[in-house]
């Protein structure tokens, strides 16, 4: 029998103990571009620890996924943070947990309006890639470089996502 997560809104403030949301609301920072371009400007803190890292891009095509979504696993970065951003206008879900000594904690679940990106912060427990439609295409901002950047737990109990109000 699996554990039940809502869904919420993704938002800066219920995020931001998590990671950084990468939108353009509000007005842009400047304009550029001869006055026909608005630049929003740095919206994520990236993070690349060890001497030998370095931020890299990477593209990411997934699989889509529907609700009810069964979460078994989630994974951490602890040597650097890492962005996600969507290529389409399509929402995708982010999964992610509070560090519990160790280990996640109970995992929350956002869903993204199109158009937001994230930036996951260094050691953030998260689910793995989420796209809710095809195709799954994202623009991936994380560390290149040597060291075990990757951890993954596996859920005894595997939690069940369904969409909130």
């Amino acid at each position: 029998m699996a554990r039940g997560i809502l869904t919420e809104p993704l938002t800066r403030d219920a995020f931001a103990p998590f990671g950084d949301v990468i939108e353009t609301s509000g007005d842009p920072t400047m304009i550029i571009n001869q006055g026909k371009c608005g630049r929003y400007h740095d919206l994520a803190a990236l993070d690349m620890a060890g001497a030998n890292a370095r931020a890299g891009i990477s593209l990411f095509l997934s699989e889509k996924r529907t609700l009810p979504y069964l979460l078994e696993m989630v994974e951490r970065h602890p040597l650097g943070s890492q962005a996600f951003l969507p290529m389409t206008q399509a929402a995708f879900l982010v999964i992610v947990c509070p560090d519990d000594n160790g280990k996640p904690g109970h995992p929350r679940a956002f869903i993204t309006e199109p158009g937001q990106g994230i930036n996951l912060h260094r050691n953030i427990w998260h689910g793995v890639l989420t796209p809710l439609s095809d195709p799954g295409l994202f623009s991936v901002v994380d560390r290149i470089g040597d060291g075990d950047n990757l951890e993954e737990f596996r859920f005894e109990e595997p939690y069940e996502v369904v969409r909130g109000s």
